[in-house]
């Protein structure tokens, strides 16, 4: 019986210690090297047509943890990817972590549908709604320089994403090209390139 006691006690201390250990961050170590590498420095942009770059572009990604969402280096990866989204020799409307490298859900959107068109960062992103209304545009991509395609995309969406500071689910409903930008990146998240859904009779 003491023994039985005993091995239960245990078990309490085993679970409270593991309850009040520090949770600790899902980055691997070779995400975390290369986030460091480029130090609040634009990164590489992977390209589509380099068969180890397109192996990454073609991943499916992994979410971000809490903890991860709170470090510094999740901020450091914001800082570098708003970065190179915003080369003046090279400047896009959005970017995705695929295509720096980052095999993670996160995307940065242009908001042209907001005062001033900030750039916004979504973690742990999904379109959750797609309207039946469709547009067929003109899309170019980072990741494949030189080349643009026509694409259909819905007017209207929602994306699902985690609010970075207070770390709860939100939702947003956007329309319009900056719709479109949302439809593309998260695309990305997913292994899908725009080239994937050029559209037939345009």
């Amino acid at each position: 019986m003491k023994k039985i006691k005993k091995l239960f006690c245990i078990c309490i201390m085993l679970t409270f210690v593991a309850s009040c250990a520090k949770p600790t961050i899902s980055f691997t170590n070779d995400e975390i090297e290369l986030i460091n590498k480029y130090s609040q420095q634009k990164m590489r942009v992977l390209i589509y047509n380099n068969e180890n770059d397109s192996l990454i572009l073609r991943q499916q990604t992994k979410e971000f943890s809490n903890t991860d969402l709170q470090s510094d280096i999740f901020e450091n990866l914001k800082i570098q990817m708003l970065l190179t989204v915003q080369d003046t020799s090279n400047a896009g409307v959005g970017i995705a972590a695929p295509q720096v490298g980052i095999s993670r859900r996160l995307i940065a959107v242009q908001r042209f549908d907001k005062v001033d068109e900030p750039f916004e960062f979504y973690a742990n992103a999904y379109i959750v709604y797609y309207s039946d209304e469709k547009r067929i545009g003109s899309e170019g991509c980072l990741s494949i320089p030189n080349l643009r395609g026509n694409v259909e995309r819905s007017e209207t969406i929602v994306v699902k994403y985690i609010d970075t500071e207070t770390l709860k689910p939100l939702t947003d409903t956007v329309s319009g090209f900056t719709s479109v930008i949302f439809q593309h990146e998260v695309d990305h998240l997913d292994g899908i390139l725009y080239i994937d859904k050029l559209h037939p009779d345009v």
